[in-house]
């Protein structure tokens, strides 16, 4: 029988939504104010979740001090009150949309946690928006 078990945590970020290869007008016309060339910032709210059996010695899936750890220092040290155009390796040349963010989120997190772990991602930009990865 599979088990979910989820860490929640929380990072401030500053980010433009901007593709080069437009105009400025279109840009604005997709963007909007999410193309404010000084930047815009989020709240994130992140939910880390990982699907599998349980383990039959100890009865947990994954020890969840050791998820909120890999976490911290992969994704909360990285994006935490940093503006993810210039000053993460990993939008440099990727628009930095919520749906990027948590695939990005996703691929940090899966070269440390074994695959014999489903792994989902649901990533809060605002309290009403929210992207999850893989989407199902």
């Amino acid at each position: 029988m599979k088990v979910k078990v989820t860490r929640k945590e929380h990072f401030n970020a500053a980010h433009r939504l901007f593709n080069p290869a437009w105009s400025d007008e279109k840009n604005n016309e997709v963007f909007g104010k999410c193309n404010n060339p000084h930047f815009h910032g989020h709240n994130y709210e992140l939910e880390v979740s990982l699907v599998g059996d349980p383990d039959p010695d100890t009865g947990y899936l994954f020890d969840m001090k050791k998820l909120s750890d890999l976490v911290r220092q992969h994704v909360i040290k990285e994006f935490d009150h940093k503006n993810l155009n210039l000053d993460t390796v990993y939008f440099k040349n990727l628009n930095p949309t919520a749906e990027n963010i948590a695939i990005v989120i996703w691929r940090i997190l899966r070269q440390h946690i074994d695959s014999k772990y489903e792994l989902k991602i649901k990533l809060y930009e605002t309290e009403r928006n929210c992207v999850e990865y893989p989407a199902h």
